[in-house]
C-alpha cells in the first residue's frame, strides 16, 4: 500500500499519517506533485488517495492528474480519504467515480473533519481551542476506523452513496461548480510581497515565479492555500481581501503532541 496524497495547510498530510501509524506503518507517502508519484502508482495495487475538499468536489489537480494519468488505474484498488472544513458531501464520491471509470475499484471512503484551511474568511476563522479539539476528534475517529479495518477488514464507505452524491451536487458543489472546473485564476499578491521566494518554492502547482523581486502568479491555481497560509508578509489572497489567520496544522497541536 501506498499513499498519494494533496496537502495544502497539512490536515490532509497529518490524517494520512495517522491512518498509516496504525493500518500501514511501513507505508510510503508520496506528495501529488512528486516526480515519482505516478511511477509509485504502477508499481503498487492498493493506493490510499488523501486530499482536501474544495466545495464539496475533488481539487482539480487531483482531478487533472487522475485524467492525465488514466491508464495506470486499472485494476488498482483505490481508498479515497478527504479533509474537510464544515462540508463534504461526496468529496470522496468525486474522485472514487472517475477513476472507476478508468477501471480502479473503490475500497472505501472517508471523510475527515479538520480546522478550515481558507484563511482569507473571516466567517470561517475559529478560536484556537475550537480547532485543537477539532484535531483531537479527528485523531480519535481515525483511530476507531483503523481498527475496524485491521480487526475486521471493514472500510468505511464515506461519501461513496447515491444520497451522498445527491447531498453533496446540491448542498454545494451545484452552487459553486465553476470554481472546480479548473484551475484558479483569482489568487491576489499585494504590494506587501518582498519577493522571498516561500511561496514560489511551494506551490505544488509551480504557479508562482519571482520576477523583479516580487511573486507573479501564472493563472494555475489549485487552491490549496498552502502560500497563503506560508507567505510571512500575508500577502497573498485568493477566496478573500485579507489574510485574518494563517491555518498550519502544526499550529492546532500543543507541545506535548508535537515531541510525541
Amino acid at each position: 500500500m501506498i499513499g498519494i496524497y494533496l496537502s495544502g495547510t497539512g490536515n490532509t498530510k497529518h490524517c494520512l499519517e495517522k491512518l498509516f501509524s496504525f493500518i500501514a506503518p511501513d507505508a510510503e507517502m508520496i506528495p501529488l506533485e512528486s516526480k515519482e508519484a505516478l511511477e509509485k502508482i504502477r508499481s503498487n495495487d492498493e493506493i490510499l488517495l488523501a486530499y482536501p475538499t474544495q466545495f464539496s468536489n475533488v481539487p482539480y489537480m487531483v482531478k487533472d492528474f487522475i485524467t492525465k494519468n488514466k491508464e495506470v488505474w486499472k485494476g488498482k484498488r483505490v481508498f479515497c480519504m478527504t479533509t474537510m472544513g464544515a462540508f463534504a458531501g461526496d468529496s470522496a464520491g468525486c474522485a472514487a467515480r472517475i477513476l472507476k471509470k478508468f477501471g480502479a475499484e473503490i475500497t472505501g471512503g472517508l471523510q475527515i473533519k479538520m480546522p478550515d484551511s481558507v484563511c482569507d474568511s473571516k466567517m470561517l476563522k475559529k478560536p484556537l481551542e475550537v480547532n485543537q479539539r477539532l484535531v483531537r476528534e479527528a485523531d480519535a475517529r481515525i483511530e476507531r476506523v483503523a481498527r475496524e479495518i485491521t480487526a475486521e477488514g471493514k472500510y468505511p464507505k464515506e461519501g461513496l452513496s447515491f444520497f451522498a452524491h445527491l447531498v453533496g451536487l446540491f448542498g454545494q458543489r451545484l452552487w459553486f461548480y465553476g470554481k472546480t472546473k479548473d484551475y484558479s485564476t483569482k489568487l491576489k499578491i499585494n504590494d506587501d510581497c518582498v519577493g522571498c521566494g516561500l511561496c514560489a518554492e511551494n506551490c505544488p502547482m509551480g504557479n508562482l515565479t519571482i520576477q523583479n523581486g516580487k511573486a507573479l502568479s501564472n493563472n494555475r491555481c489549485a487552491m490549496c492555500y498552502r502560500c497563503i497560509s506560508l507567505c510571512p508578509k500575508k500577502a497573498i489572497t485568493l477566496l478573500g481581501k485579507e489574510v485574518y489567520e494563517q491555518c498550519r496544522y502544526e499550529k492546532f497541536i500543543s507541545p506535548k503532541e508535537k515531541m510525541d
